[in-house]
C-alpha cells in the first residue's frame, strides 16, 4: 500500500509540473501552429528570474517570508509577458501564415540564442531559491511516507490554472473568437477579428505558463544553463501523448506520462529514461493524432 500510495502522488507531482510546462506549447500550436521550439527557454528565464529574485529577498531580513510565493509568481508573470511579447512582435509576426517546418527551424535558431543571452545575464553558476521549498515543511500521508508540502500546493496551482484555461476558451466572449480563429482564419478575420492582437496575446500567454512552470519549478532544484533544453523534449512529448494544440490533451498526456514515469522509477528504475517515450510510441501508434488531437484535412 505504501508503495502504491508513493506512485500515486509521485506521479501526480510530476504530472502538474509536465502539465504546467505544456500547457503553454499546446496553447501555442493550437492557435498559431507555431511549434514552439523556444518554449524551453521561455521555463528557462522564469527559473532564473525567480531564482535572482527569492535570493534577493532573503538576503536580507525578510519582513514576511510567505511573501516570497507572490515574488515567484510576479517574477513568472512579468518576465513571460515581456519575453513573450518582444518574440511575436519582433520576429514571428513577420512570419505568419509561413509553413511549419520554417517556424520549428526558426524558433530552434532563437531557442539557442536565448540560451546564450541566459548565460550573459545569469552567468553559469548554478542559482538556488529553496527558501520558499522548505517553508512549508513536510506532510506525512502514512507513517514513512513524507512529501514536501510545497508540491502539493504546486498542484492546487496547476489545478487552478488548467481550470482557468479551460474556462477563459469554452466560456467566455475572447475564448469563442479564439476557437472560431483556430478553426478557420479566414473567416474569423471576415468576421472582424483582430488577428494580430490575439496572435500577440496568445503567445505572451503561453509564455507565461512556461515562465510559471519554471518559477514554481526553481525552488525545487538548482538553475543551471540547459535546464530549458531538457524541459522542451519532455513537454514536446507530453502534447504529442496528449494530442497538439488541446488543453485537455496536454493533461491528459501529463497525467499518463507521469504515472507511467513513476511507475517506472519505483518498480523498474531502469527503465526511467525510456517509459516516457515507450508510451509516445504506443499511442501514437493506436492515435497518430494524440488522445485528444484531431485529424485535420488539408487544403488543396
Amino acid at each position: 500500500m505504501t508503495t502504491l500510495l508513493a506512485i500515486l502522488f509521485d506521479g501526480a507531482i510530476y504530472a502538474s509540473w509536465l502539465f504546467l510546462v505544456a500547457a503553454g506549447l499546446t496553447i501555442i500550436y493550437g492557435v498559431m501552429r507555431v511549434l514552439n521550439m523556444a518554449h524551453g527557454s521561455f521555463y528557462a528565464i522564469g527559473a532564473y528570474s525567480a531564482a535572482s529574485l527569492i535570493g534577493w529577498y532573503f538576503s536580507g531580513e525578510p519582513g514576511n517570508p510567505y511573501l516570497s510565493y507572490l515574488l515567484l509568481i510576479g517574477s513568472a508573470l512579468v518576465a513571460g509577458t515581456l519575453v513573450g511579447l518582444v518574440v511575436e512582435r519582433g520576429l514571428l509576426r513577420f512570419l505568419q501564415g509561413k509553413d511549419e517546418i520554417l517556424m520549428v527551424i526558426v524558433t530552434y535558431a532563437l531557442m539557442l540564442i536565448l540560451e546564450d543571452v541566459i548565460k550573459l545575464v545569469w552567468g553559469v553558476n548554478p542559482y538556488f531559491a529553496f527558501q520558499p521549498y522548505r517553508l512549508l515543511g513536510q506532510t506525512e500521508i502514512v507513517p514513512g511516507l513524507r512529501f514536501a508540502t510545497y508540491d502539493f500546493a504546486s498542484i492546487a496551482v496547476t489545478v487552478v490554472i488548467g481550470l482557468v484555461a479551460w474556462f477563459a476558451l469554452n466560456r467566455t466572449k475572447k475564448g469563442r473568437l479564439l476557437t472560431a480563429l483556430i478553426h478557420d482564419r479566414e473567416i474569423a478575420i471576415a468576421m472582424g477579428v483582430n488577428v494580430n492582437a490575439m496572435f500577440a496575446a496568445t503567445f505572451a500567454i503561453g509564455a507565461v505558463l512556461g515562465a510559471v512552470a519554471g518559477a514554481l519549478t526553481a525552488p525545487a532544484i538548482a538553475v543551471t544553463p540547459g535546464i530549458g533544453v531538457e524541459v522542451i523534449i519532455l513537454a514536446f512529448a507530453v502534447v504529442v501523448v496528449g494530442g497538439l494544440g488541446s488543453i485537455g490533451g496536454a493533461a491528459a498526456g501529463a497525467v499518463l506520462v507521469g504515472l507511467a514515469r513513476s511507475i517506472a522509477v519505483h518498480l523498474a528504475p531502469e527503465a526511467e529514461l525510456f517509459v516516457i517515450y515507450g508510451v509516445m510510441f504506443l499511442v501514437l501508434a493506436i492515435r497518430p493524432q494524440g488522445l485528444f488531437g484531431q485529424a485535420l484535412a488539408r487544403r488543396i
